[in-house]
């Protein structure tokens, strides 16, 4: 139900009280259904991923420096839930502290946490997302992708099945990796693995 469909400790309390959670595992929610984990995983998967800094307590005096390495416009984004808030684009350094502090305001009032990391904002990005379904078996395969391109404030409007733009060796490769990634933590249930496609490649 809303943002619980992706919420750990929901799930976690479904399990206890033998109500049927129709998703992932509270384990599986917990390393993927929390963006900075989801993107380590994906790493550790061998799936490319987009440079990013995590922003925490300790570099908060450092931050400028290690966001000059990913290079600006950047995305300041919360690391759990999604629908677009706790979002912020940042296009200057100047403007860095401030976002980070409102997006981790919204953040904490939707979601409970205030987590944010940053990462590279691709300007003329696509928005793909590739369905999977995974059984207590290991099989795991993905019904496709859609395009969720049309947005606003984040948040998707329209998703189109398929995405018409991507050529077919595109297409392979970003459904291969959901499934690479859903094999990787032994995925169970249906989901959703989201991409960033850069249209300029």
């Amino acid at each position: 139900y809303g943002f619980l469909s992706e919420n750990p400790e929901f799930a976690d309390l479904c399990e206890k009280n033998n109500i049927i959670f129709i998703g992932p595992t509270p384990k599986i929610l917990s390393g993927l259904g929390n963006k900075i984990s989801a993107k380590e995983v994906a790493d550790q998967a061998g799936v490319n991923t987009i440079p990013s800094v995590k922003v925490n307590d300790k570099n908060k005096n450092n931050i400028h420096n290690e966001v000059d390495k990913v290079g600006y416009p950047v995305i300041v984004k919360a690391s759990w839930g999604g629908g677009g808030r706790g979002m912020r684009v940042v296009r200057s350094s100047d403007d860095l502290l401030e976002q980070i502090e409102l997006a981790q305001s919204e953040s904490k009032k939707a979601f409970g946490k205030d987590e944010v990391f940053i990462e590279k904002f691709l300007e003329d990005a696509a928005h793909i997302e590739v369905q999977i379904l995974g059984d207590k078996h290991g099989n795991i395969v993905h019904l496709f992708e859609r395009d969720c391109s049309l947005q606003r404030r984040h948040q998707k409007i329209i998703e189109r099945a398929p995405a018409h733009f991507l050529k077919e060796i595109s297409r392979e490769s970003i459904c291969g990796s959901a499934v690479k990634i859903a094999k990787y933590v032994n995925y169970c249930g249906a989901g959703t693995v989201e991409f960033l496609y850069d249209k300029k490649k």
